[in-house]
């Protein structure tokens, strides 16, 4: 991903935060909101060894179009020996990742802070 200016939509917002892109996904992830999202998600994931952190603190809904692409966001970072952080505090979202198992391979933050004080180990990698 270009080192150039944040990108910003409807749905996400990209910046660089100490030394990782962050992903701040905004309001309904649907199917919708995925196809805008996924482009800038495989930018973000497309170089060698990419620090992520996936912000899901200003999301008011989440679906599988939203898993789909924590899927995807993890497979491609591990596959380019990178780290992935996940931010989220929001209950039903936390309860959708629990149900599917997403949260034991990619344990949320509650906050931004806490996504970047953790150590390695539970960044997303194997």
């Amino acid at each position: 991903m270009q080192q150039g200016p944040a990108a910003d939509t409807e749905h996400l917002r990209v910046r660089r935060e100490r030394g990782y892109t962050v992903l701040e996904f905004r309001g309904e992830i649907d199917i919708v909101a995925a196809a805008e999202i996924g482009p800038h998600l495989d930018a973000a994931t497309a170089v060698a060894a990419p620090q992520v952190v996936i912000d899901l603190s200003r999301i008011d809904f989440f679906d599988c179009s939203g898993l789909r692409l924590l899927y995807r966001a993890r497979g491609r970072i591990l596959e380019h020996g990178g780290h992935l952080h996940l931010v989220c505090a929001h209950p039903l979202t936390l309860r959708i990742l629990r149900a599917t198992g997403l949260s034991r391979l990619l344990r949320p933050a509650p906050t931004l802070d806490a996504a970047l004080g953790r150590h390695e180990t539970t960044s997303g990698t194997l």
